[in-house]
């Protein structure tokens, strides 16, 4: 069986992947809200797709709980976007950034992964999708903070799966095996020569939608997604 989604909301929302996210499901037909510590920049975003923003802090408990009292009705898609990370040699990085950043990464995606099975569970119904990167399976020089967080989140995503599968709600977790293009940076623009190089974030988002049209008979609970040209 195929299900189907009617209400989503995009946590860690911006101007990248969750841009494209709330785009794409809308034109779909499912009522979408954004999430984000700041809603400043999504007025043309809201605009664009009819979503409501709605201001949250993920690592406040207090915070999550009144995101989903906010919303006129609980949403059966939920995806959680947010990570931070703090770059140095281990040695020397900040013990207080570390911390926040696992926050943002993991503990912030716990409260709000937890706060939508309250809701999905008794219905037998919906999906938690979470945004995941390189670092969530292999640790980089300079990014332990990062790689901590995302290894939690990943591990979490897993055992999720495990347990609510089962219960009719399809975890999953996207492992972003690359950079996303964005074309208001230039580092994140594909070079002339090198076409395609970076991920395109409708491309990816083409794969979340793939990813929740999944008959339950053969769900994943993970994707990894890489541009062609990696080689490593």
């Amino acid at each position: 069986m195929v299900p189907t989604y009617k209400h989503a909301l995009i946590v860690g929302a911006g101007p990248g992947l969750s841009a494209s996210l709330a785009r794409l499901f809308s034109s779909e037909g499912m009522t979408v809200s954004l999430a984000a510590r700041s809603i400043d920049d999504l007025a043309d975003l809201c605009s664009e797709t009819g979503a409501k923003a709605f201001t949250c802090d993920t690592t406040s408990a207090d915070d999550v709980d009144a995101l989903f009292a906010a919303r006129d009705s609980d949403p059966d898609v939920v995806v959680y976007n947010p990570s931070a990370r703090v770059r140095g040699p281990f040695i020397e990085i900040d013990r207080e950034a570390t911390k926040q950043a696992i926050m943002v990464t993991a503990y912030g995606g716990f409260l709000v992964a937890q706060e939508a099975a309250k809701r999905m569970v008794p219905n037998g119904h919906g999906a938690i999708l979470f945004t995941g990167a390189s670092a969530s399976v292999k640790g980089y020089v300079q990014s332990a903070s990062f790689a901590m967080g995302k290894f939690a989140l990943r591990g979490m995503a897993q055992s999720m799966a495990r347990e609510l599968h089962p219960k009719g709600i399809h975890i999953g977790h996207f492992n972003i095996d690359g950079g996303i293009r964005n074309i208001n940076r230039p580092e994140r623009i594909d070079a002339p020569d090198n076409p395609d190089s970076m991920l395109d974030p409708d491309a990816i988002a083409q794969s979340y939608l793939h990813f929740l049209k999944q008959d339950r008979s053969s769900w994943a609970w993970e994707l990894e997604l890489r541009p062609w040209v990696e080689n490593f």
